[in-house]
């Protein structure tokens, strides 16, 4: 599968560019994804969100056929607390084409996504995974050696570490995780040695 991962934004998180059938699908949007996808002659036919909070979504109003948890949610984008933080970062709102809460599967553009509902570090937080490419995007979910930040509004600990053994170590150890920030790792891996998650 051909796949380009853009990283940017004020806290430098990943989307991702899968090619399909009829073109290119996003995988989250922070901020640049859009001129990345021009610049390397990409059109982006459709955007997944992992979840809402601003440095996914940064340019979520430049792409088209949104799919996510929910609707567009301020209190999920919390642009307003970045901005408290000092980040400059400011996002537009946004039309969600397709939610997928009460679905848990996803075929879109010759693509075909388990949708696993994995919340802790943000209530609408999805890991997208594709079973025969053996590739899981998983948001902040899990990282190489990590795992997403719960002090955020929405977010529960004990969510997560749930969210994180029941749903994500229940994947094969050879599926590879692209997570929302950081290199990407493998199941496997993250069993065997991510210090955040005992199994």
């Amino acid at each position: 599968m051909n796949l380009h991962i853009y990283t940017g934004g004020a806290v430098q998180t990943n989307g991702y560019l899968l090619e399909t059938d009829l073109g290119w699908i996003a995988i989250d949007a922070p901020s640049g994804i859009s001129e990345f996808a021009q610049n390397h002659q990409l059109t982006i036919h459709a955007l997944l969100l992992t979840h809402q909070h601003f440095d996914h979504v940064e340019a979520a109003h430049q792409l088209k056929d949104i799919h996510a948890y929910s609707p567009c949610d301020r209190s999920l984008i919390m642009d307003q607390r970045a901005k408290d933080w000092g980040l400059p970062v400011a996002v537009p709102d946004f039309d969600v084409s397709k939610q997928l809460k009460d679905l848990s599967s996803l075929s879109i553009a010759g693509l075909h996504f388990e949708l696993l509902h994995v919340p802790g570090h943000s209530p609408d937080s999805l890991a997208f995974y594709l079973p025969e490419e053996k590739l899981l995007f998983a948001g902040d979910t899990l990282f190489a050696g990590g795992v997403g930040r719960t002090d955020l509004p929405g977010g529960n600990h004990e969510q997560l570490m749930t969210s994180i053994r029941q749903k994500l170590f229940s994947l094969p150890n050879e599926v590879t995780v692209y997570p929302g920030h950081g290199p990407s790792t493998t199941i496997g891996e993250e069993k065997q040695h991510n210090p955040y998650v005992r199994v």
